[in-house]
């Protein structure tokens, strides 16, 4: 009984040391933190466990590659959000006075899929040098109890170290959807400890930390998610003069003929998302790698492909459909009685 005794307290003595090394900082993360601050003049920070974990998901704005110059279209919008949320992020002396003026803690961007909201978010990050922290479900899912809200809190924390820092949320609805009685504790208690900090950097105004959130089901939301997100932007589905302007910027540095008319490319891709514009020319370009194919078995070789014409785009248009499109007529046509 006693052998019994003494091999349990062992037992849970390793456990305790197994879950305390858990709980020490990782030095490789760690190392990562401190090089995101310091190409951005920040002093190096410490990191405890949690943030070592949240810290796999911080993208250094200098390795973004989207500016609102790269983003077609949403010019007012574009605007907008400078104003909102890249002023305050990197000139902050300019809302240190008075109230009105505060800088904004929280701003949505919701629509339709393959609208630009996710590339907004990261031009955002990108203009006002701002460490961008990707929030994952994944990430901040702990299997020891009491450990998600910790992870929660590092997010905080760690953006508070980094600032001036931007909290991005994507399909925001997913994780901070309306409260229900069915849910499970563990989401309940995130959603809490989540809008308790959030809060906190509300109520601080020298805190140069922002959430954005994007998602395709605004209604989904949580009403007091929905107050915390005071600013909101409507990303919708372009217009003609805004899918050529986006179709300008998905081509540019292309090798593209000179009697290109993008204008009477766009009127033919009514309802065509900014995505779904980009896929429309990758399957285009395809044609000129095709012709040089050809050309080579046909014993007229040559070292590179022709320029990107307007019949290719022309091409791909009658003889393909949108993923979307073509998922809805499927689902029409197998509901049919055969």
């Amino acid at each position: 009984m006693e052998q019994l005794a003494a091999a349990s307290a062992v037992m849970g003595y390793l456990v305790l040391l197994y879950y305390h090394r858990l709980q020490k900082p990782n030095p490789v993360t760690t190392k990562k933190v401190k090089e995101i601050g310091k190409p951005l003049g920040r002093p190096l920070i410490k990191t405890n466990s949690f943030e070592d974990v949240i810290a796999g998901d911080v993208i250094n704005p200098d390795h973004i590659n989207v500016e609102f110059d790269s983003i077609g279209g949403l010019e007012n919008i574009k605007q907008s959000l400078f104003e909102l949320a890249i002023l305050p992020l990197r000139r902050p002396e300019l809302f240190a006075h008075g109230k009105l003026l505060s800088p904004q803690k929280g701003i949505m961007l919701y629509g339709p899929p393959g609208t630009g909201k996710t590339m907004l978010a990261k031009a955002i990050a990108k203009e006002s040098g701002a460490a961008f922290i990707n929030v994952r479900m994944s990430t901040l899912l702990s299997k020891w109890y009491g450990d998600s809200q910790k992870l929660v809190a590092a997010v905080f924390s760690l953006a508070y170290k980094l600032q001036p820092a931007i909290i991005f949320i994507d399909e925001v609805d997913s994780f901070l959807g309306r409260r229900r009685s069915t849910e499970q504790e563990l989401f309940a208690n995130m959603k809490t400890e989540f809008m308790a900090l959030w809060d906190g950097f509300t109520t601080d105004k020298n805190a140069r930390v922002m959430v954005l959130a994007a998602t395709n089901r605004p209604s989904e939301l949580d009403e007091a998610i929905l107050r915390r997100l005071p600013q909101a932007f409507e990303i919708g589905l372009p217009d003609c003069t805004e899918r050529a302007k986006i179709m300008k910027a998905i081509l540019k540095g292309e090798n593209v003929d000179s009697d290109f008319n993008f204008d009477h490319i766009a009127s033919l891709c009514e309802g065509y998302s900014g995505s779904d514009l980009l896929e429309l020319c990758k399957k285009a370009a395809y044609y000129p790698v095709r012709d040089l194919l050809r050309d080579e078995k046909e014993g007229k070789p040559s070292h590179t492909p022709r320029p990107f014409s307007q019949s290719d785009l022309l091409q791909v248009l009658a003889t393909t459909t949108k993923t979307s499109v073509a998922a809805i007529e499927y689902g029409r046509r197998s509901k049919l009685p055969s």
